[in-house]
């Protein structure tokens, strides 16, 4: 036997229909006041890492301009600046190959072939410089 007489007894709750609208009104009132704070929230944080460069550029403008320190003495000769120069000339130097070898003007000059032919089999650096000076 259980220690309820009677499972089945109702529960006296009685509203009123202004109490039911109130209700109602609160509770999507609650719900309007929880979205808002989360969509804040969330701006905030979703926001804040991508507004920081613009924040960032205000603050500068409003800060007056500063006077120009003098650059240290950096030396302009850096290997990487020396490594570029080098593939410039490189690049340079195998373009001039490249007309030479194409070249129509070239085909009738005997030495022009000789080095160029020299340049394919075993290319070195005094074959390329006699291609620069024999062909055009």
């Amino acid at each position: 036997m259980s220690y309820r007489s009677d499972p089945r007894r109702p529960l006296p709750i009685q509203l009123s229909a202004v109490q039911l609208s109130a209700s109602i009104a609160f509770g999507l009132w609650l719900g309007f006041i929880a979205i808002a704070l989360t969509a804040w929230l969330a701006s905030r944080l979703l926001f804040s890492e991508q507004l920081a460069p613009v924040a960032a550029a205000v603050e500068q403008l409003a800060k007056p301009p500063m006077v120009a320190q003098p650059v240290p003495d950096i030396p302009l000769q850096s290997p990487l600046f020396d490594q570029y120069e080098e593939n410039l000339r490189r690049n340079e130097q195998q373009q001039r190959l490249d007309q030479a070898r194409g070249s129509q003007r070239n085909l009738a000059n005997p030495k022009c072939q000789f080095w160029l032919q020299q340049d394919r089999t075993a290319p070195s650096e005094k074959s390329r410089a006699n291609v620069m000076q024999f062909c055009d």
